[in-house]
């Protein structure tokens, strides 16, 4: 964008860097004994301790509690300096995704699907009746009827569209 003499550049694709307190939606990569290993989009995978998953688990019992390719919402609770992280699901609302899709923008974009204030977001809920969760990692949780999860998928796939048109003229 360029005004005036500020030329203003926006990334056509970026990765999510995951920072303490963000919530997150990732998928189970991987398991031992007592831990999962979480994909959330991010260049490491994050750990998440048995303590720190939902409820009770035997030791040996991850498998059963979560398995591989399973979704889940996790909030990030601490990053390494190697840049590897620790998720949690100790926290309200925190829980294995069982319905509904997840759908996936560039984290940059998060801004304009929210909009100021939150109401580009509180606007797309209210005209699909959908239950809509966005995560700091640029994935978010759809839940509603086959129809409203479409819209969203439309209104979503045009915000990555437009994010991609470059502007024609306007001094160089």
């Amino acid at each position: 964008m360029n005004k005036g003499s500020t030329v203003t550049v926006e990334p056509l694709h970026t990765r999510y860097i995951p920072r303490p307190s963000d919530l997150a939606i990732g998928y189970i990569e991987g398991c031992t004994n007592n831990i999962w290993f979480v994909e959330l989009g991010a260049p490491f995978n994050a750990i998440l301790p048995m303590s720190l998953g939902p409820g009770k688990v035997e030791f040996g019992g991850t498998r059963s509690v979560m398995d591989i390719g399973e979704a889940i919402l996790c909030r990030v609770q601490e990053v390494e300096e190697t840049h590897s992280s620790v998720v949690t699901m100790k926290g309200m609302g925190l829980r294995k995704i069982r319905s509904g899709v997840i759908e996936e923008i560039d984290p940059h974009l998060l801004g304009r699907l929210i909009g100021k204030g939150g109401n580009s977001l509180r606007q797309l809920k209210e005209d699909t009746d959908c239950r809509i969760i966005v995560a700091d990692n640029g994935r978010m949780w759809i839940d509603g009827d086959l129809d409203g999860i479409l819209k969203v998928r439309r209104r979503l796939n045009s915000l990555t569209d437009e994010s991609r048109i470059i502007p024609v003229g306007g001094g160089h």
